[in-house]
């Protein structure tokens, strides 16, 4: 199968981009910079110059492909509601080449939350919050079913991660940690974050293109949820700072998410898809230290 990927040389498509070439797939992957496109063309793919701005470019790649994975999503909290329309746009472009075709198309979307509540893949998008149109952009994915697409979608907690290269969330704890000297933690730490090795994950979005039937939810649930004390002690115990409690706020925009449960499971996808997890925990990557500098 011919995939076009957006957000190919990201932190998620680094690793789904050696899985699908891997299997046998081919592909053609959505870059940015020359930087990007070398790194893709190493790893066997394709490269295509843009990105989810120039419907142009999502336009191209769509209709040269057998399926579509989406990952590109803008990361600036500091702007997160340009990226979260972008993100619709580009999906909304995405959906209009591939309408009546048939061909597979893999959204990254994310785990809901819903504090006290281990969420399933049974549960409704958080629709609400700082990040609460990621969910509707999600839900329209879903939605394409009804029009000859075989979508699905594939939730991935905050922290995916990777020893030595990131770790989602968790990379704004330990930049926070280097930087102050302190490993914090918002309000009294209970809260609890899922999370998946980045390998793992990829092979979900190799599984979904392949087998995931139109409308489908997928989890890529490894950690059901370590609280995020038991994070910052962690980081805190390489580092070797102290660890205490911090007011939600200092971590700007972020922390409003920060302070909130979010628990997941993804049973449903393991036993639907014969997925397990054989990676690394986040807290054995976070314990073996060897963090990226602080830039």
């Amino acid at each position: 199968m011919r995939v076009f990927v957006t957000g190919a040389s990201g932190s998620i498509g680094s690793a789904v981009v050696p899985e699908l070439i891997a299997a046998g797939h081919e592909v053609l992957g959505l870059v940015r910079s020359d930087a990007a496109a070398a790194a893709v063309a190493a790893g066997g793919g394709t490269p295509l110059r843009g990105d989810l701005t120039d419907l142009d470019s999502l336009r191209a790649g769509a209709a040269q492909a057998d399926g579509v994975i989406n990952l590109a999503f803008s990361n600036d909290w500091s702007n997160i509601e340009q990226g979260i329309d972008e993100e619709a746009r580009a999906v909304k472009t995405l959906a209009a080449a591939l309408e009546g075709s048939g061909k597979p198309f893999v959204h990254a979307g994310l785990t809901p939350m819903q504090p006290g509540h281990t969420t399933t893949e049974k549960d409704p998008d958080t629709t609400n919050g700082p990040v609460g149109g990621r969910g509707h952009t999600s839900d329209a994915v879903l939605n394409l079913a009804a029009q000859g697409i075989r979508s699905s979608v594939v939730r991935l907690p905050r922290s995916v991660h990777q020893r030595g290269t990131t770790y989602g969330f968790c990379s704004v704890l330990i930049a926070a940690a280097q930087k102050t000297g302190v490993s914090a933690y918002v309000g009294d730490g209970t809260q609890r974050w899922p999370a998946v090795n980045l390998l793992d994950a990829a092979q979900l979005f190799r599984i979904a293109l392949e087998d995931a039937a139109p409308g489908t939810v997928l989890h890529a649930v490894a950690d059901e949820g370590d609280t995020m004390r038991s994070l910052a002690e962690t980081i805190g115990s390489v580092l070797a700072v102290p660890v205490e409690s911090a007011p939600l706020e200092r971590f700007g925009v972020i922390g409003r998410v920060f302070a909130l449960d979010m628990p997941s499971s993804s049973a449903l996808t393991r036993e639907r898809f014969d997925w397990e997890p054989t990676h690394p925990r986040l807290i054995d990557d976070l314990a073996a230290g060897d963090y990226p500098a602080l830039g």
